[in-house]
């Protein structure tokens, strides 16, 4: 949620983010609406501050006047008497107004609020422009000594890749075809080793962040209330993207959704509160299901584990006080988080600076990092994919749009009442990781080499296969 008192002062860089970010909010009709919303709430505290002053004035006055009227005769009484009538009846002239602007205000407010909502954080000063996801820029790469990216997998590796379904199929790893059976597509079933691959990275990214990082980890709900959805950002524009649960129509006082990520959780789990400047940062992360429709990825990457409706994730947040440098600090630390975990992979990736078409509603500043997925890709004329790198991580900066939305304040050194700035990051998220993971340490033979951080979360198992 943007700060309607910035919109009101400088309206051209809200208007300016809103064509940066390719969206279509009509940011001069929510100014009009903005505009006679005020100037109604304004006559209606007239009206309520007239009607307070009479009420005090008016039974002393009134007193005064019938006292009046009692000594009174012909032209004088009759006077008196209008003065009275007038002054009666100016209590219900104003109740009916203050009611009339009460109207006018509950006409204007479903509009006003929805356009409000649809406003986008303006991406940040220094975000390259760009239409979508194409116009990314490379920011750097990285890659083991024993690889090059100039040249193939075969060409690096002596022999040509297979893909991950099919090493996952080869080792018994994952069972999709009972996956489809039980839920559909996009499903799947992790089974023996594959399972426990899955909990490696999971466990050793937690363990990362509590460790090393010095996060606190918690356990938070994937069922919430709309609200923890609207708060985060997430609907009005993401709605599609979530699974609904309808409690309403079973008697229940509220719907529910599943969430894609852990930060709604763990975003909303301080809404409507005033933190303490001592409190802040709060640094948190949690592992969680996550659940996306995947809406408008109809017949994209429906094979394997890269585009699925169900899967867990590493998250960590971050809430710190409202400064821009120790926002872009925090960025830069959740970034190299994601590259040391990748490198203990040995696992070649590049980060991508996300444009401003690209950023979403709620982030100024995005960066996605990207694994190199040998089995990705074009087909080249020996038949073997030519590989690709897949998003596998995303760092965002979101300012103050998720702590507005969810009320999230804190005290600052004066004492006065500041809306905290948000981070957010993808630790780790699997099965997805687990695609670089196999097709890169695959062998010759079709064995996969465990790396070396993630033996002790398999009980020692070094190879697979």
């Amino acid at each position: 949620m943007i700060d309607l008192k910035e919109l009101r002062e400088n309206p051209d860089r809200f208007r300016n983010g809103v064509a940066d970010k390719a969206m279509d909010v009509d940011i001069d009709r929510l100014l009009a609406l903005d505009e006679a919303r005020r100037s109604i709430l304004t006559r209606q505290e007239t009206a309520r501050a007239e009607q307070n002053r009479i009420s005090k004035e008016m039974g002393p006055k009134l007193g005064a006047l019938k006292g009046k009227v009692k000594g009174a005769h012909g032209d004088d009484r009759a006077a008196l008497q209008a003065e009275i009538a007038q002054l009666e009846s100016r209590p219900a002239a104003l109740k009916s107004e203050i009611q009339e602007c009460e109207h006018r205000i509950l006409a204007i407010e479903p509009e006003w609020k929805a356009l409000w909502m649809q406003v986008p954080q303006p991406p940040a000063a220094d975000v390259p422009k760009g239409k979508g996801s194409d116009d990314n820029v490379e920011i750097r790469r990285w890659s083991p000594s024993n690889w090059d990216f100039a040249k193939t997998f075969e060409g690096n590796r002596g022999f040509k890749p297979r893909t991950h379904v099919e090493l996952l199929k080869m080792h018994r790893l994952a069972d999709f075809e009972r996956g489809v059976k039980m839920a559909g597509t996009r499903h799947y079933v992790l089974t023996g080793l594959g399972m426990r691959l899955h909990q490696a990275v999971l466990r050793y990214a937690v363990d990362f962040m509590a460790d090393v990082r010095g996060f606190t980890p918690m356990g938070v709900p994937v069922i919430v209330k709309e609200e923890c959805m609207v708060g985060t950002g997430f609907f009005p524009a993401g709605r599609e993207q979530a699974y609904h649960i309808e409690e309403s129509r079973r008697g229940s006082g509220h719907d529910l959704f599943l969430t894609g990520t852990g930060e709604v959780g763990l975003m909303g789990i301080h809404a409507d509160e005033i933190l303490s400047l001592e409190d802040l940062p709060l640094k948190y992360c949690t592992v969680s299901t996550c659940f996306r429709r995947e809406a408008g990825a109809a017949g994209k990457d429906t094979a394997g584990l890269y585009r699925i409706h169900q899967f867990d994730k590493v998250e960590q947040v971050v809430v710190c006080k409202a400064d821009d440098d120790e926002s872009r600090a925090w960025h830069a630390q959740m970034i190299e988080t994601v590259e040391t975990i990748l490198r203990s992979f040995a696992l070649p990736y590049r980060l991508l600076q996300c444009c401003t078409g690209d950023l979403g509603v709620k982030n100024e500043d995005m960066i996605d990092i990207e694994s190199w997925m040998p089995g990705r890709g074009e087909i080249g004329a020996d038949g073997a994919p030519l590989g690709a790198f897949g998003e596998t991580h995303s760092a965002s900066r979101l300012r103050d749009f998720q702590c507005r939305r969810l009320n999230l304040r804190y005290k600052d050194a004066q004492g006065k009442t500041q809306f905290a700035f948000a981070l957010n990051n993808t630790v780790i998220a699997s099965p997805r990781v687990l695609i670089p993971i196999l097709e890169m340490h695959q062998q010759a033979d079709g064995s996969v080499i465990v790396p070396e951080v993630l033996r002790p979360y398999m009980g020692g198992i070094a190879r697979i296969g």
